[in-house]
């Protein structure tokens, strides 16, 4: 039983570094990383409701309520920036709602709320079949849109006068960017928890940016970072009987440390 749950956080932690190569690396550049935290928290809200739901009325997955307010916030967001509201201060108020009904939802719970704090916290190696699975088709989705939409979203992100002088719907692009993010974050909810998603989504594409100034050099030193953060925390739990997510985010941050003396 160890061997199957060692093995699916190995493959987690690939799946993982995936999303933080794609995701994580529109968020470094389009200097949205602070998004990744509301949404996490908003899918968090989303959960404990689930949960909720479950055990008081009828059953439903807390994933899935994760995944609709992640995506409910990430389009409420992109409404917000195109009424010309700053980024930060709709991102702010999402995140204060967010966090209020979170708690709102984890104090209904009562005794049911350590169910809650799996989601809070996660586990790489306590990942069902389900859970992989859950994972597999969200980093599939966001692959697939990565793919088709790679070159629009970037020339929006970094020149966004002239992605709308050519006809392009940048807010469109954007919004999209928000609900990848959404998918991404649900993604890492059971893996890592929405309180370590910004160490492995958000500092590893940091750390890489710094290392690899270009696009490319970025997107493949991010997923080559959360690799080795991810398998690291694996590695490391089994000596110091902790949890492997802990252990990860210490690694990425460590490393992002380790990018700071290198020069521009």
């Amino acid at each position: 039983m160890l061997d199957i749950l060692v093995i699916r956080g190995i493959i987690a932690v690939f799946l993982i570094s995936i999303v933080s190569a794609t995701v994580g690396s529109f968020s470094v550049f389009r200097g949205s990383t602070f998004f990744v935290s509301g949404i996490a928290h908003g899918a968090l809200a989303g959960a404990a409701l689930g949960i909720f739901l479950t055990l008081a009325l009828f059953p439903i997955d807390p994933l899935l309520m994760a995944m609709i307010f992640s995506v409910f916030f990430a389009l409420a967001i992109g409404y917000a920036t195109s009424r010309r509201e700053d980024v930060d201060v709709a991102v702010g108020v999402m995140f204060a709602f967010s966090m209020s009904l979170a708690v709102l939802f984890l104090s209904m719970l009562r005794e049911y709320a350590s169910i809650a704090w799996g989601l809070l916290i996660g586990d790489l190696l306590l990942l069902s079949q389900e859970d992989l699975t859950i994972l597999v088709v969200s980093v599939i989705t966001i692959v697939l849109i990565f793919l088709i939409f790679y070159r629009k979203i970037m020339y929006s992100i970094f020149d966004p006068e002239s992605a709308e002088a050519s006809g392009l719907h940048v807010m469109w692009y954007d919004t999209l960017m928000f609900i990848l993010i959404a998918v991404g974050v649900v993604a890492l909810l059971k893996c890592v928890g929405a309180i370590l998603v910004y160490a492995l989504l958000i500092v590893p594409a940091a750390a890489s940016r710094r290392m690899f100034p270009s696009v490319s050099g970025t997107i493949v030193g991010a997923f080559v970072i959360t690799l080795i953060s991810g398998l690291g925390g694996i590695y490391l739990s089994y000596y110091l009987a902790v949890a492997p997510s802990s252990l990860a985010g210490l690694i990425a941050a460590a490393i992002y440390a380790v990018s700071l003396f290198r020069r521009r």
